[in-house]
């Protein structure tokens, strides 16, 4: 534990990317070797940046609602591990936040997810976060979520919960319908465990 301590620390003390962050260095993940549920996600925005805590925002609302836990559960980093693809808000571009920043990836996710041994699912968030965890992602993320069950259970692809993507559920009443009572399913499982 003094070794995951360690590095969680020299996490939080990364620079690597500063020079390309325009609102600064401030890492947001939430660890635990215990963790059964992984989110991996791509980036902090904002209000996350601000407050620190992952998924402090709509988008977090959203993806609890569509895990069906509570806040407490949520942040409780034994049971919920969230590991974005870059630690740091990236800032802001034409149509919204920038991808994650690389180096972030390459420098620290082998290490951490080497500490994540229990986790039984993996709720890979966002374009970014799937051509990072999933092999075969398909050609759009509409078609990687839609084949779902290609990956299931350890691995459930989705899109993004931002209210932006509002267009995009509209578009895909088969994500809210088939996929989000299956993923509350296995979210509840895992946890009960």
């Amino acid at each position: 534990m003094n070794s995951f301590a360690s590095l969680l620390a020299e996490v939080a003390d990364c620079s690597i990317c500063a020079a390309h962050l325009p609102h600064g260095v401030r890492p947001v993940l939430q660890m635990h070797p215990q963790a059964r549920v992984l989110i991996a996600s791509q980036a902090p925005g904002r209000k996350v940046h601000e407050s620190g805590i992952p998924f402090d925002d709509a988008s977090g609302d959203r993806l609890r609602e569509w895990m069906g836990v509570t806040r407490e559960v949520f942040y409780d980093a034994q049971q919920i591990a969230i590991l974005p693809i870059g630690f740091c808000f990236p800032g802001t571009g034409k149509h919204g936040d920038l991808p994650p920043r690389p180096e972030c990836a390459e420098a620290w996710r082998g290490r951490l997810l080497d500490y994540l041994r229990h986790v039984d699912v993996t709720l890979v968030v966002g374009q970014y976060a799937q051509a990072y965890h999933i092999n075969d992602v398909r050609a759009s993320l509409t078609e990687t979520v839609r084949s779902w069950q290609s990956y299931w259970p350890k691995i459930i692809p989705l899109p993004h919960p931002s209210p932006r993507n509002n267009i995009w559920l509209s578009r895909n009443p088969w994500f809210e319908k088939t996929l989000l009572p299956m993923l509350k399913r296995r979210v509840s499982e895992v946890l009960e465990r």
